[in-house]
């Protein structure tokens, strides 16, 4: 369901890879009854048409049931733990200059790279609240 990286892309409006987080989002918050009647009727292939033309854009995730929210609420904390700084951290090293010129100019690209990813799950967070 989620691709060979096991993550979903998310850009600044919307989910990128939507289907994939959609039907995720669907299975587990499934109860077993749920999910084995699902399985059972093969749905994983029969989604209904308003499904498939629904998209996940920023204002649709703000208005997801309270399990899938709560299921990414944490997913993206999880996420967020998993770097070595926060945001503001990032934040500070960004508007130092002088701390910002020691680095190499890779360790520049990572910093702007993960200080864009921080921003998009923090975003993410409150879509979800």
């Amino acid at each position: 369901m989620v691709g060979e990286e096991g993550a979903f892309v998310l850009g600044w409006d919307e989910v990128l890879t939507e289907e994939e987080l959609s039907m995720t989002l669907k299975v587990l918050c499934m109860s077993e009854e749920e999910f084995k009647e699902y399985k059972d009727q093969d749905g994983w292939e029969d989604d209904s048409e308003e499904e498939e033309n629904s998209t996940l854009s920023n204002e649709a995730l703000s208005r997801l049931k309270t399990p899938c929210k709560k299921l990414l609420y944490d997913s993206v904390l999880l996420t967020l733990e998993s770097y070595g700084a926060d945001l503001k951290a990032e934040q500070d090293l960004l508007n130092n200059k002088e701390a910002y010129e020691k680095l190499s100019r890779r360790e520049q690209q990572a910093l702007h790279v993960r200080y864009g990813q921080k921003r998009i799950l923090h975003q993410l967070l409150e879509l979800v609240q």
